[in-house]
């Protein structure tokens, strides 16, 4: 394994090899780079995620796969813990060069032959059963410690489902735990763009009628339209960024999934407007709630 590569950045940032190896859990199909052998990289391009466990466990796992000697080359946006990124690394014990362009701080070091701590950082960022969720999480899943309010309220709102439906953006379950408490769910296919929930959403959700899969929901053009039901609590970031269009895609894919009748529940932050998307992608909607900053929208294809 010659260069690993941890992230998309933008086309022009950083010169990525030929054949580098993909190992973000946000690339569907990527490497795993927890499971990447101990001192086998020449070389790692890592663009840091923000959150401080995930970012220093992710440096950490890049150290500890990289050969003695290797190069990795770290980055983030200025304003999202780029700036942090060479404290961090010679914390590890790695002599730091460090430049700015397009925003971007980028950190190179070359991998010392016994690194500082990592093994006590990749811990730190790890997969662990949460006492306060009850359920299997990691640092870096969407509110990976704590449930999130929009899921909360769109819990407390929603009916008893019934029938084959889907969790678009699953996380690690915690909404598909509440609608299979219902005996009348037939199935629940659980799809979510990041490998680390979909892993944990596989040890919270030990039911025989659910599936989960590892997709980005934006590509399941190939899904019949047959389920019952949808539930959903749409991202409307990417990278960081605020992307309205995300959860328009969400509302696009739960329409195509739904069999004529079929009904969408959904919670969105009530200053995204999704209404217009709504409205072309199904019979009718009508909003539940709308309190405490989050709205939620039943929607009937």
């Amino acid at each position: 394994m010659s260069t690993l590569l941890y992230g998309l950045p933008v086309p022009g940032l950083v010169d990525i090899p030929a054949g580098a190896t993909q190992v973000s859990p946000l690339v569907p199909g990527s490497s795993d780079l927890a499971a990447v052998p101990d001192a086998s990289a020449d070389a790692a391009l890592v663009l840091a995620p923000g959150g401080t466990l995930e970012r220093d466990h992710v440096l950490a796992q890049a150290l500890r796969a990289l050969k003695p000697g290797g190069r990795l080359m770290a980055f983030a946006p200025k304003d999202k813990g780029g700036s942090r990124l060479k404290k961090v690394l010679e914390r590890f014990g790695c002599e730091v060069s460090e430049d700015a362009r397009r925003h971007h701080r980028f950190c190179a070091v070359i991998r010392p032959e016994s690194p500082v701590g990592i093994g006590e950082a990749i811990a730190a960022g790890a997969p662990r059963l949460s006492p306060d969720l009850g359920v299997w999480t990691q640092p870096g899943v969407f509110s990976w410690d704590r449930l999130d309010p929009g899921s909360a309220r769109l819990m407390e709102l929603m009916p008893p489902m019934a029938g084959d439906g889907a969790d678009l953006g699953c996380g690690v379950g915690l909404l598909a735990l509440r609608v299979l408490a219902s005996p009348r769910v037939s199935s629940l296919a659980c799809v979510d763009i990041d490998r680390r929930a979909v892993d944990c959403a596989r040890h919270n959700l030990g039911d025989p009628r659910v599936t989960v899969r590892w997709a980005d929901v934006r590509r399941l053009d190939d899904e019949p339209a047959r389920l019952d039901f949808v539930v959903m609590n749409p991202p409307f970031h990417d990278g960081g960024t605020e992307d309205r269009d995300l959860g328009v895609a969400f509302i696009q894919a739960a329409s195509r999934a739904l069999r004529k009748g079929g009904v969408c529940w959904l919670v969105a932050n009530r200053h995204l407007p999704y209404e217009a998307a709504l409205s072309s992608s199904f019979e009718s909607f009508d909003v539940r709630a709308d309190a405490g900053g989050y709205k939620v929208i039943e929607a009937r294809k």
